[in-house]
């Protein structure tokens, strides 16, 4: 029984075998078949020749310039001639913009007529191609089987405005013979004779008005081919227009005038040309800018010549602003000079309209000078009577956050206040000493020239609490009149309280210490030396130092003519003036 169980088992498995052998014989049967199948649609598809089933091999035929090639497509495949590509051409568009004329007649002849107003992704025509890529040839073909010679791309150019910018006269003659519209409106309305004055193409100007092209047109923002002219500095355009009766006093959207728009490039021989002409240089456009300011600002300085005689000062006064500004900003000392010799006022300030348009409500030309950074402007500034106090933020303060001794330095002999409080951030001591916590220099500098030192010492709690008894730790209000020891005493200054300290007690007589200011200070390792100066009386040199610079007053210490007819020996005046401690002196009197 057991060995007859095994035989029929064994012939089970043959049986199973069997089955699956015949199931894998069907299936590669039916592969082989669909294999079949493919191969013969595949032969039959391309039994003609090679794989024609889209437009590649008609661009490809024409880039390559194969005409046999070609023409056996223009017969076997002609419906294929109107499928674009990715850029949106057809094969016309690619024969226009190829130097074989055979291929563009070919390409043409299978296209149709229909084919020459197609239009790529960029809206531009066969013509305009062949255009682009300088192809007269091409054009004049295309233009003769019916194309339009003014069909614009998304750009609204056309091909007239193409030939112009390729500064190609013969294409632009060519085109105007063929019914180009000499005053077809493109972007802007410009026309081409705009595009051409604004390039300084002067033969095409000609050429262009000798074919009826209006001089004068004015564009959507008003702007006319002389305008473009001047503003590029194209003299010759300019002097063309000009003869032919452009209008030398016409104004844009904005009212610049044509004297104002030369004004940018500041070409002496146009502004004198069109001064000849008749220009005003006394109109200023809508926000106030004349053309002196322009050619101020950038720096033109023969130009500015030319207009500083034939500019009203009252009419710059009415502007709002004086040229002194425009200079400062734009850091021309040579302008500025040639300003101030014309006498132009340094204490001109911006009239309140012209301020709104910045933030820190600026108004002197100083302060343009020191936002620059513009040691050499700031100086021609001062030196012929600019005051340094006139601006909501002082000149003082911006020298200050940008670090620069000179600058500082130049100010404060000039006058800048030392002790100015800032609008913001008010303290109960001179604001000009948070600038200089951390440097010893601008600290002996500000000391130097007068700075209030007594004011950092001065606080109401003395030796009480200064946590008042109603403080909740908080408050909705503006903190005012903070005091020097609240500042000096926080966590990230404490470190610097014992030298700060120590430098401020050069410029002072005794003074008393608050209990905060004092538990910071003892912590310091500047504590047993400012014992020393506090414990002991000063030393009477000292004092008469400090009882001469109070008799005399800031302002006759820093200025140098005053200091220099004092009739004191040199040595006590370096004394008065602290000549032991000018660090940035010191410093630009180092060699290297």
């Amino acid at each position: 029984m057991e060995f007859q169980r095994f035989g029929l088992e064994e012939d089970d498995d043959e049986d199973d075998a069997a089955t699956q052998y015949m199931i894998e014989q069907s299936l590669m049967e039916s592969n082989k078949q669909k294999e079949t199948h493919r191969e013969s649609t595949t032969r039959g598809g391309r039994s003609s020749g090679p794989d024609y089933t889209d437009s590649r091999t008609i661009f490809t035929a024409i880039r390559q310039g194969n005409e046999k090639l070609l023409k056996d497509l223009c017969v076997k495949q002609k419906d294929k001639f109107l499928q674009t590509d990715s850029r949106g051409w057809i094969p016309l568009h690619e024969a226009a913009s190829q130097s074989n004329q055979t291929v563009l007649e070919l390409t043409f002849k299978a296209s149709g007529r229909d084919s020459l107003e197609s239009r790529t992704l960029r809206g531009q025509t066969p013509l305009f191609l062949a255009v682009e890529q300088g192809l007269i040839e091409n054009a004049s073909f295309l233009l003769k089987h019916g194309s339009q010679p003014d069909s614009q791309d998304h750009d609204q150019d056309s091909p007239l405005f193409v030939a112009i910018r390729s500064d190609r006269a013969d294409l632009v003659k060519m085109l105007l013979l063929l019914g180009s519209k000499v005053n077809q409106e493109g972007c802007h309305g410009r026309c081409p004779i705009h595009e051409a004055a604004r390039l300084g193409k002067s033969a095409l100007v000609n050429l262009l008005l000798e074919a009826g092209a209006r001089p004068d047109p004015r564009s959507h923002y008003g702007l006319t081919p002389l305008a473009l002219a001047a503003q590029a500095g194209h003299l010759e355009v300019v002097q063309t227009l000009l003869r032919r009766g452009a209008d030398v006093l016409s104004q844009a959207q904005d009212e610049a005038t044509i004297l104002y728009e030369a004004s940018a490039a500041g070409d002496p021989a146009v502004i004198s040309l069109l001064l000849e002409y008749g220009a005003d240089a006394n109109v200023a456009k809508r926000t106030g800018h004349m053309p002196i300011h322009r050619v101020a600002h950038r720096g033109h300085l023969e130009a500015l010549k030319l207009l500083i005689p034939v500019t009203s000062v009252g009419e710059v006064n009415d502007s709002g602003m004086s040229p002194l500004h425009s200079a400062a900003a734009g850091g021309h000392t040579h302008c500025i000079k040639v300003l101030l010799d014309a006498g132009y006022d340094p204490n001109y300030m911006l009239h309140p309209w012209v301020r709104r348009s910045y933030d820190d409500e600026r108004k002197s030309a100083l302060f343009f000078a020191v936002s620059n950074n513009d040691v050499p402007c700031a100086k021609l500034l001062l030196e012929a009577g600019a005051m340094a106090n006139q601006d909501p933020v002082k000149c003082l303060q911006v020298a200050l956050r940008l670090g620069n001794y000179e600058l500082i330095n130049l100010l404060l002999r000039f006058g800048a206040n030392v002790n100015y409080y800032c609008r913001i951030n008010t303290t109960h001591f001179p604001s000009a000493l948070q600038y200089a916590l951390k440097d010893e220099v601008v600290l002996r500098m500000l000391c130097n020239y007068g700075y209030d030192v007594e004011r950092c010492f001065d606080c109401p709690y003395g030796n009480g609490s200064h946590i008042p008894e109603d403080y909740e730790g908080w408050t909705n209000s503006v903190i005012k009149d903070t005091m020097f020891c609240e500042v000096i005493t926080v966590s990230w200054l404490k470190h610097l309280s014992g030298h700060v300290v120590r430098i401020l007690l050069d410029y002072v007589d005794h003074v008393t210490f608050c209990s905060k200011l004092k538990a910071t200070v003892m912590e310091q390792p500047q504590w047993p030396d400012i014992c020393r100066l506090q414990e002991n009386a000063r030393c009477l040199q000292h004092l008469c130092r400090l009882r001469i610079r109070r008799c005399l007053g800031r302002l006759r210490l820093r200025s140098p003519v005053f200091m220099s007819f004092l009739p004191l020996p040199g040595r006590l005046k370096d004394y008065i003036l602290y000549r032991e401690y000018d660090l940035c002196g010191r410093q630009s009197s180092t060699p290297g």
